[in-house]
């Protein structure tokens, strides 16, 4: 590990607050079985943390990845946000290198937050302007994160008006199992309904009555109520 790593790491740490670290551990579902099993907090609010970032943004991409491969969650957060700000005002290549570094780290970007903050920036605006066959690949992993990576990245696209991979994807994870999937699904569908509603109605009509209840609570979630009841009803 570099000194400059050492250094953040030891600086947040020294920002840690164990009464917040106590509260994320249970927010975020560390216990025997959930999700996030065994992952470890230093008990560090989101704002400074993105602070942090700002000011460590120029430490080398390798420098980076070995933050990302810490097993302390604030400071895997820490290095999504620095690449997340590099690959913003980085050029070609620093933009294709931060990409592929983050997609052979995944196995380390294994919580819904770390996933949301980092996804559509990188992966989505990434792909934007090319071949988005990767975004499918992920969506089809057998891992919950890299299929979360897969769903999320295609709010790059949904905010610039492009909706037809996220509804493709959508339909594809329709059978998944996983509660955080059934959410981030129905998250960019609703997303897709405050740019153009009819386009989310027509997922809805088609398959509404097979979507999980979440991912249906989710995308439903701004309608007017008495639209609302009647797909949670099975009468639309």
């Amino acid at each position: 590990m570099s000194n400059q790593t050492n250094q953040i790491i030891k600086k947040l740490k020294e920002m840690g607050n164990d009464e917040i670290a106590a509260h994320s551990q249970r927010f975020f579902k560390t216990g025997k079985g959930e999700y996030a099993e065994g992952d470890r907090f230093l008990g560090i609010r989101v704002p400074e943390l993105r602070r942090c970032a700002r000011e460590s943004r120029g430490i080398p991409l390798e420098d980076a990845v070995e933050l990302l491969m810490s097993d302390l969650h604030e400071v895997r957060l820490l290095a999504l946000f620095i690449l997340v700000l590099q690959y913003a005002s980085g050029n070609d290549s620093d933009k294709d290198n931060i990409y592929r570094s983050y997609l052979l780290e995944t196995q380390h970007i294994n919580n819904w937050d770390l996933v949301d903050s980092s996804a559509e920036h990188i992966v989505g605006a990434h792909l934007f302007n090319g071949d988005r066959g990767p975004v499918y690949r992920l969506a089809g992993s057998m891992s919950l994160w890299e299929r979360r990576i897969g769903i999320m990245s295609t709010f790059y696209f949904i905010k610039r008006g492009q909706f037809s991979d996220t509804l493709a994807i959508a339909e594809l994870l329709l059978k998944d199992r996983e509660d955080l999937i059934h959410k981030a699904t129905g998250w960019m569908l609703r997303e897709i309904g405050k740019r153009d509603m009819p386009v989310e109605e027509g997922f809805l009509d088609k398959f509404y009555r097979r979507m999980p209840r979440t991912m249906l609570r989710y995308a439903i979630e701004k309608f007017p109520e008495p639209e609302r009841q009647a797909c949670l009803k099975g009468t639309r």
